[in-house]
């Protein structure tokens, strides 16, 4: 999948018509039959992301010279929001792989490392991790305790990180490390650290109530040792190169709150025209329709923060504010429309051979991954206040 010529929002439709079209048609074939097979067995389908590899949407914003698709942030929306409407854990694979790892090499690497690492990714030869967050130090990741010492021409680095989408799997991690005093944001370093290098492994992977699809998994660091090519930017700028990404991050969760929603809706939609109780559509009470309408509303404001936000970003504006706010309702959107859902299901709904539960378990993560919805308040009344 290539990006059209030019950059007026006419072409920004017609290629986010042509990724429904694909996706819905992808979907339908490769993902669906799959889900809950997928599901019940934390099974991470790696087969899977080389085929949406293959058509151009795990390097939705590398410009073709690294083999991506060259797309702006208003697609991406689109991409993480369709593939997430048909299940959740592949758009947030797709989301982490796209946004974290691969928007943080994008964002901060310099050319050598562009071509080094891009061009896999971007294809997803390789499938891409992000390190962060460590076992004590979640929202507070300014105190994390993986440090990173210098010995000559490397860097030596110990600790753990966990809850890491692709931790066990991914071919390659951006990890941040510090590199200098406790509670300094200004020491920490962003180092690239592929699967293989001695001293870099894999540890528990999580058991988790939803995104099941989506590997989750501990990173582990003894004595490894990276070179100092590795380093992306400048030693000491991990730490404020990460809240930047983070503000492309939240974006991408807003969008995966979306197309939960979204799916959610349709499949409560569907059934309540389907289900006769007193004769009767259920569709037709009030107490129903007006469930639906008030679904169908927040979905709409929460498509518009989110897109609001992704046309920020492709100007090259500051999102901080946009971002926090477009995550924080969209997400908390997805667990509210998720339940509904489920109760407009009834019985149904507490079912797996029906689709709402599986929104309803998936969710929750959106409050929760890349900065919980207190995190998002922080940082916009921070926003507003200042």
């Amino acid at each position: 999948m290539k990006n059209n010529s030019g950059n007026t929002q006419d072409v920004i439709k017609e290629n986010q018509k042509m990724i429904i079209d694909m996706i819905r048609s992808f979907g339908e074939k490769e993902i669906k039959p799959n889900i809950m097979q997928w599901d019940e067995n934390q099974i991470f389908p790696i087969e899977l992301f080389k085929k949406l590899g293959a058509l151009g949407l795990m390097g939705v914003l590398v410009p073709q010279e690294y083999g991506g698709s060259g797309f702006g942030y208003e697609e991406y929306v689109t991409v993480i929001s369709e593939i997430s409407k048909i299940d959740g854990s592949i758009g947030l694979s797709v989301a982490a792989h796209n946004s974290l790892c691969t928007g943080h090499i994008l964002q901060f690497g310099n050319e050598e490392q562009k071509k080094r690492w891009l061009p896999k990714l971007a294809t997803a030869k390789w499938i891409g991790a992000w390190g962060l967050t460590e076992p004590n130090t979640g929202s507070d990741a300014g105190n994390m305790k993986t440090i990173a010492i210098k010995d000559g021409n490397y860097w030596i680095l110990n600790g753990t990180k966990n809850f890491i989408t692709h931790g066990k799997t991914g071919d390659v991690a951006v990890v941040i490390a510090r590199t200098g005093k406790s509670d300094d944001s200004h020491a920490m370093t962003a180092f690239v650290i592929e699967r293989g290098t001695p001293g870099f492994g894999a540890g528990k992977k999580e058991n988790k109530l939803g995104m099941r699809a989506s590997e989750t998994a501990e990173m582990l660091f003894d004595n490894c040792r990276v070179h100092e090519s590795n380093v992306l930017g400048k030693v000491g700028e991990g730490f404020i190169q990460s809240l930047k990404v983070l503000d492309g991050g939240r974006i991408s969760i807003a969008a995966l709150g979306l197309g939960i929603s979204k799916g959610a809706l349709e499949a409560a939609i569907s059934y309540s025209k389907e289900r006769h109780q007193f004769n009767k559509p259920i569709s037709s009470f009030q107490g129903v329709s007006f469930k639906l309408s008030e679904m169908a509303t927040n979905i709409e404001a929460a498509e518009l923060l989110t897109y609001r936000a992704a046309q920020l970003k492709n100007e090259g504006k500051e999102v901080n504010k946009e971002s926090a706010m477009a995550k924080l309702f969209t997400s908390e959107t997805a667990v509210s429309v998720a339940n509904d859902a489920v109760q407009i299901f009834g019985g149904y709904g507490y079912v797996k051979d029906f689709p709402v539960e599986k929104y309803y378990r998936d969710a929750k993560l959106c409050t929760i991954g890349e900065g919980t919805s207190n995190i998002q308040k922080m940082v916009i009344s921070r926003s507003i206040l200042k």
